[in-house]
């Protein structure tokens, strides 16, 4: 009868200690059949590098081996059976299977030292033709993390395989910022062909989209890859509503991993942009007690109550191209704009966090840039999984 022990180690690679591969042993009794010694030799030269060193040694140790056949379905990963005769063991080294990647800063220093700068200079450029684009590029990373992951499964196009995101609310001609996002891919394609993600220009591209209008800036990890596919019905279920009350909110954030106070700092990010007439008609128009009844009276100028659907507000009235704490400043004032901007300070659990933002600029700047890096690492694709797109609209 077959006997099977395993365990499992997380090993760093000789030749790059920042990329972690799964090592897996597992050792069978009772099983035969011959492996010529040099094929073993070559075997262990050809994995050594991400093999630690006193397992090395073990296996390099015996003298004689034997290949077997697996009893049942391991892994298409797993590369050969290795049988020492002198205690009817077998050794299965699992040499290249990559565990769950960590996301790192410097995922490009050696690959691509220039991306950060070539996306950077992009980003800045598109900033100053259209200072409104910082918002936009803010918010395009903000809905491709809330729809499985940060993939950037937001940028594909529709096709007879593809249901794209771009064009299911909330995302249909709202959404934005597709082709600055493509143009930055294209400068870094040209240094580095092959080698940088959309999934992460576009995260790059938040952060340097902040910085460019006065907002943090931080450390943007990296090693995302790009998905080979969108889902336009999870983003009409994942992406929190305009309409959202509180609770919905929380909820939506607390199941991407973000907490109440990740989500009122994100939503700062609304210090920046614009939004369509018919997200915030019914508020405007409520009489409720929830809103400045003068803040009112100015958004209906330029949003009438049963026309221009498409026409576009401030959602910072006050310094609606800066990035700081003037939004909380809004809030705790009835000005907010939109529903779900307005009952972050509406006498529910977030109203704290409100006033503490409205006060305390540094802290929001601070809890802003903690909470886009929290936000950049929801689920990506690392090591072998999704590809590198040559073009973000489309598959290779």
């Amino acid at each position: 009868m077959v006997q099977i022990t395993a365990w499992r180690d997380e090993v760093s690679s000789a030749k790059n200690p920042a990329s972690s591969h799964t090592l897996l042993t597992i050792v069978l009794s009772n099983l035969d059949q011959s492996l010529p010694l040099f094929q073993v030799k070559k075997f262990l030269e050809e994995c050594t590098s991400d093999i630690p060193e006193a397992m090395q040694q073990s296996a390099k140790s015996l003298t004689s081996y034997e290949l077997i056949s697996a009893p049942f379905d391991l892994s298409p990963n797993v590369i050969t059976l290795l049988k020492s005769p002198s205690n009817s063991q077998v050794l299965i080294l699992l040499c290249n299977a990559p565990s769950e990647a960590q996301l790192s800063p410097s995922f490009y220093s050696s690959t691509c030292p220039n991306a950060l700068t070539t996306i950077r200079t992009s980003i800045r450029q598109a900033v100053s033709r259209e200072r409104r684009m910082a918002a936009s590029l803010i918010r395009l990373h903000f809905h491709d993390c809330f729809v499985q992951g940060c993939d950037a499964s937001i940028l594909l196009d529709e096709t007879p395989s593809i249901q794209s995101e771009k064009t299911v609310f909330p995302n249909v001609n709202s959404v934005r910022g597709f082709e600055v996002i493509e143009a930055a891919k294209r400068e870094v394609e040209k240094i580095c062909p092959g080698v940088v993600s959309c999934a992460d220009i576009l995260a790059v591209a938040a952060r340097d989209a902040s910085a460019a209008v006065g907002g943090p800036s931080w450390n943007v990890n990296l090693g995302r890859r790009d998905s080979t596919t969108a889902s336009g019905s999870v983003a009409k279920t994942d992406l929190p509503s305009p309409f959202s009350n509180l609770s919905t909110l929380i909820s939506a954030f607390a199941n991407k991993g973000l907490s109440a106070r990740d989500m009122v700092a994100l939503s700062g990010s609304h210090t920046l942009g614009q939004s369509q007439c018919f997200l915030f008609r019914n508020r405007i128009y409520s009489n409720g007690t929830d809103i400045d009844a003068g803040f009112a009276s100015t958004r209906r100028r330029q949003c009438p109550s049963n026309s221009g659907d498409s026409n576009l507000a401030a959602l910072d009235l006050v310094t609606p191209n800066s990035f700081d704490n003037n939004y909380f400043k809004n809030l705790m004032q009835r000005k907010g704009l939109l529903q779900t901007d307005q009952v972050l300070f509406s006498g529910g659990s977030t109203d704290s966090i409100v006033s503490e933002y409205s006060r305390n600029p540094r802290t929001f700047l601070s809890d802003f840039g903690n909470s886009m890096i929290k936000m950049g690492d929801i689920e990506p694709l690392t090591g072998q999984n999704g590809i590198i797109r040559r073009i973000c609209s489309a598959i290779n």
